[in-house]
């Protein structure tokens, strides 16, 4: 007979598990963790104990055990799963290496050893020795994905990984990545076309792989797969393709090209003269092309593009202040990168600038999350801000429909004319509540929750 119980250090806890004991096919007395929820748990307990009835009475297959089969064997039946579906072999190798090296570190032979408790200690300890909160997560996605599988193949009764959660990784983000300013991108492509081969990539081949990663926000293996027959140069609009099997998002993804750039792209291919199936860009091995380091293109091209914008002056003041710039630093003194990942940083932080919608914008970025668009890869400077914030004061200034605020002397609050204290004074009066909003460069406006009393002061609606 199947029980439900709680441990007694967690009874009083409303949200603690509960844990089943139950008896398996074979007689033996087994305990599993169950769910949060008490309902769910006990029928969690039916279900076990009705499919224990069935397989000792010959009227369904016994699944397989964990107890005889070596993590070692389910590891590599979950590779030969991995390489069915449709991922790279990179994704697969990935994957796999880090649930291997989750299971050596914890020392488990077999995957009936897997707990939640030893992947929240063993996961701290990689991040104690160095690892990123984001590179941390990866390695929880990777064993949940295995546990998961080992649930739907019958290999665990229940999934031990179910209650992990992800860290907040932008609390920890190692490698930050900056967009390049207009001015930045026309000196960076200039300085390319000039420079000497950098990892076996021509000074010209590279201009085109900056302005394509810019215009498209193709990342590098995506770049990587390009050949003459991706390219419909004569069409309305000119296009650029990816296949489906070097896309991110396995999918092909077309990207419209700017006419200039077509035009740029058509002779640049001219002068190449390639046979119409030979890779453009050989830099990314999961294409068919050598694994080159991008980064260390751009960051000889920056430097060169750089060291030239600080020889134009002369003046010796303005040269101490072109040096103390961020202006072309592969680096900048946020710890920003300026890799070649960041051309894509830099194609959707100009679609935010351009006034694109968002949701354009995450089509145009491929993104199945509005949020990375919008967070992650759209990037607000100090002077846009601050353009913003002067926009909206304008926009204020001249609003005819609602009472014009300013900030008036010692904090107060001046609403036509009438002040109200900011702190909210205690004379019954409420406290201003003013939200935090976003100013696009499209426009200013209110926050949706926040309306404009007769009298002048915001309150929730």
């Amino acid at each position: 007979m199947a029980s439900i119980y709680k441990r007694r250090q967690d009874k009083s806890k409303r949200r603690a598990p509960w844990y089943i004991g139950y008896t398996d096919p074979n007689g033996k007395r087994k305990t599993i963790k169950g769910f949060n929820d008490k309902g769910a748990t006990e029928q969690l307990a039916a279900s076990l104990e009705e499919e224990a009835r069935q397989i000792k009475a010959g009227l369904k297959p016994a699944p397989f055990s964990a107890g005889r089969e070596t993590s070692e064997t389910s590891i590599k039946l979950f590779r030969s799963h991995l390489e069915q579906r449709d991922i790279t072999d990179r994704q697969v190798a990935e994957v796999v290496g880090k649930v291997s090296r989750l299971f050596n570190a914890c020392g488990w032979s077999t995957v009936a050893q897997m707990t939640e408790t030893e992947v929240e200690r063993q996961l701290g300890t990689f991040r104690a020795e160095g690892l990123s909160k984001q590179t941390s997560n990866h390695y929880l996605r990777a064993i949940k994905q295995f546990s998961r599988w080992l649930v739907r193949t019958h290999r665990l009764p229940v999934d031990p990984l179910a209650d992990l959660k992800m860290l907040n990784a932008s609390t920890d983000r190692r490698h930050l990545r900056r967009a390049l300013a207009a001015e930045e991108l026309t000196r960076l492509v200039a300085a390319a076309e000039i420079g000497k081969s950098v990892q076996g990539i021509s000074g010209p081949d590279r201009a085109i792989m900056y302005l394509l990663a810019a215009w498209t926000g193709y990342r590098k293996g995506e770049i990587g797969s390009l050949t003459v027959s991706s390219f419909d140069l004569a069409g309305t609009p000119p296009t650029v393709t990816v296949e489906s099997q070097y896309s991110k998002r396995r999918r092909q993804d077309t990207q419209v090209l700017p006419p200039e750039l077509a035009s740029r792209i058509g002779d640049w291919l001219t002068a190449r003269n390639a046979p119409a199936n030979q890779l453009l860009f050989p830099v990314s091995a999961r294409s068919g092309g050598v694994e080159r380091k991008t980064e260390k293109m751009m960051w000889a091209d920056l430097k060169a593009a750089r060291t030239a914008w600080i020889e134009e002056t002369k003046d010796s003041q303005s040269r101490i202040e072109r040096e103390q710039s961020d202006f072309l630093a592969y680096c900048d003194h946020q710890n920003r990168f300026a890799d070649f990942h960041a051309n894509r940083h830099t194609f959707i932080t100009n679609l935010s600038r351009a006034g694109v919608s968002a949701k354009t914008a995450q089509t145009l970025a491929r993104h199945s999350d509005i949020r990375l668009t919008m967070n992650t890869y759209s990037h607000t400077e100090l002077a846009e801000k601050q353009t913003a914030i002067e926009m909206l004061s304008e926009h204020l200034q001249r609003s005819g429909s609602a009472p014009v605020a300013q900030i008036g002397a010692n904090g107060q609050f001046v609403s036509n004319g009438r002040e109200a204290k900011m702190s909210g004074a205690g004379n019954g009066e409420s406290t201003e509540d003013v939200a935090e909003s976003e100013v696009g460069i499209s426009g200013p406006s209110v926050a949706p929750h926040v309306k404009i009393t007769p009298g002048g002061i915001r309150t929730h609606d």
